[in-house]
């Protein structure tokens, strides 16, 4: 008979997540005792991977989905861009104090920055994007947004996106204060903290099922072959696309009649350093007609262990697996009769989003190349490759008798807050830390109200809205990008 091991979290995937989950724990009470599960060889391997991401610091100040148009030509609603910029906030404060606590090293070994811009074309995009920097252009976390049509300007910003523009309508937005952040980078430091802080790590290891005993406590099983009794007080799920299954093998109530979506992705890369220098930015447009919001086209600079690329896409695809690793039989697998209603609804309610991917799977890779060069038209397909990047399960939520397909982050917590779990994509690991401090205050209410002045000290605005406060705001991005080595 296997000894039993116990403990007080049990953290289920090794990603941003719950790295930064075990590190607010740990930092909140040294003496709490943790075990991370992750399934492949090596942590961050998943959407956490620098290249399964486009590393971009979601903060809204480019995407274009964060702010949709309004419908009677109106300045666009700011609050959900503001919400997100909010978050984003959040999380550099929390690692500029991981940097200062020696937590996290070099802060260039994982963010940096990179400018921020929206590319449009034509007159209805053009006037859509002038109505966006009007609304955004006074509010305190986008201060020194720029808006421009003149291409010269423009050029000056991303001098490849311009080229053979001359008797074209475009504009652009750019800012400064935008970043680039090296997810997987940054797990890993975390986790190598945590396991210097003796948490036990799991490797090539994954979680079957989890079961609940009648005194509240859970049951991790790794399976049969696995000769351990594993218990945990809380369990934390965090395994990107097999949330869903594990937390369906939970049989929490909460998780009835969700499901997800899931969508793939690939990039065009090129590590040419002629074309590499030409472009140091973030450029983000318009999604195409029916495009999934993960999808909008966008050119970015990418930096990766010191050397920078440029990525271009993401091309979507339809593709059953939840995860880059996982199996074509996850999405099947996961239908139930709860959810068989939600999935129905969303599949009839988005036909247009089926057929966009379909005609995703099926275009070629000279039509794909043909995308590039309506961003960079001087594009030479000798200078990039094409590759595969992570998987994306997008939320289906149960509304009615059918669902919704919802963009963002879903936390589910169980009614005794014994089990959480996330559901959902982008902008994830960018809002990471207020997704943990939520779940930690679903999971142990009454310890997260005690520990809210250890919070505080971690992040200063932490309960206040920098964004209502310009005098606040202007401190507080001035402070983490001293401490960051970012531009203020």
């Amino acid at each position: 008979m296997p000894e039993s091991e116990s403990y007080d979290y049990a953290l289920i995937g090794g990603g941003i997540m719950s790295a930064t989950l075990g590190v607010l724990l740990k930092l909140t009470n040294p003496d709490v005792r943790l075990v991370m599960f992750e399934r492949l060889s090596e942590v961050a391997a998943e959407s956490s991977n620098p290249w399964n991401n486009a590393g971009t610091g979601h903060a809204a100040l480019c995407e274009l989905n964060y702010m949709p148009d309004s419908a009677d030509g109106s300045l666009p609603d700011p609050s959900k861009a503001i919400a997100i910029n909010e978050q984003f906030q959040v999380s550099r404060q929390f690692w500029a104090s991981l940097v200062e606590l020696g937590i996290l090293n070099t802060p260039s070994s994982f963010i940096r920055t990179v400018p921020h811009m929206t590319f449009v074309q034509g007159a209805k995009d053009i006037d859509y994007l002038k109505r966006r920097h009007l609304a955004l252009e006074n509010q305190p976390l986008f201060a020194g947004m720029k808006f421009s049509t003149d291409l010269d300007e423009i050029s000056g910003w991303a001098p490849l996106i311009t080229q053979q523009r001359k008797n074209q309508d475009i504009a652009a937005t750019f800012i400064d204060q935008g970043t680039d952040v090296d997810y997987g980078e940054m797990t890993k430091q975390m986790i190598t903290w945590l396991k210097g802080q003796g948490m036990k790590l799991d490797m090539d290891t994954e979680v079957k099922s989890v079961y609940q005993f009648a005194s509240g406590k859970w049951q991790v099983w790794l399976g049969a072959s696995q000769n351990r009794l594993i218990h945990a007080d809380r369990v934390f799920v965090g395994a990107g696309g097999y949330a869903l299954k594990l937390l369906q093998k939970s049989r929490i109530p909460e998780i009835n009649g969700y499901g997800t979506f899931p969508v793939s992705g690939h990039f065009l890369r090129t590590d040419n350093p002629e074309v590499v220098a030409q472009h140091h930015a973030k450029v983000y447009s318009q999604a195409q007609v029916g495009a999934p919001p993960m999808s909008v086209p966008h050119l970015d600079t990418r930096i990766v262990d010191g050397k920078p690329s440029l990525l271009f896409g993401p091309f979507a695809g339809l593709n059953p697996k939840f995860l880059k690793s996982g199996s074509i039989l996850d999405l099947p697998l996961s239908i139930r009769p709860a959810n068989l209603l939600p999935y129905l609804s969303v599949a009839i309610r988005n036909l247009g989003l089926v057929s966009y991917l379909l005609k995703e799977v099926t275009k070629s890779k000279s039509k794909k190349f043909a995308s590039l060069q309506e961003f960079v038209p001087d594009a030479d397909a000798n200078d990039w490759s094409y590759y595969e990047a992570g998987q994306r399960a997008q939320v289906i939520k149960p509304v009615g008798r059918g669902g919704v397909l919802q963009f963002g982050t879903e936390v589910i917590t169980s009614e005794d807050g014994s089990i959480s779990g996330l559901l959902g994509a982008s902008p994830g690991a960018s809002v990471s830390v207020s997704v943990m401090l939520e779940v930690l205050q679903k999971m142990q209410p009454k310890q997260f109200d005690e520990s809210k002045a250890a919070i505080a000290k971690l992040i200063p605005s932490f309960g206040k809205k920098l964004n209502d406060n310009p005098a606040l705001a202007k401190k507080t991005l001035k402070a983490t990008a001293k401490t960051l080595g970012l531009k203020a």
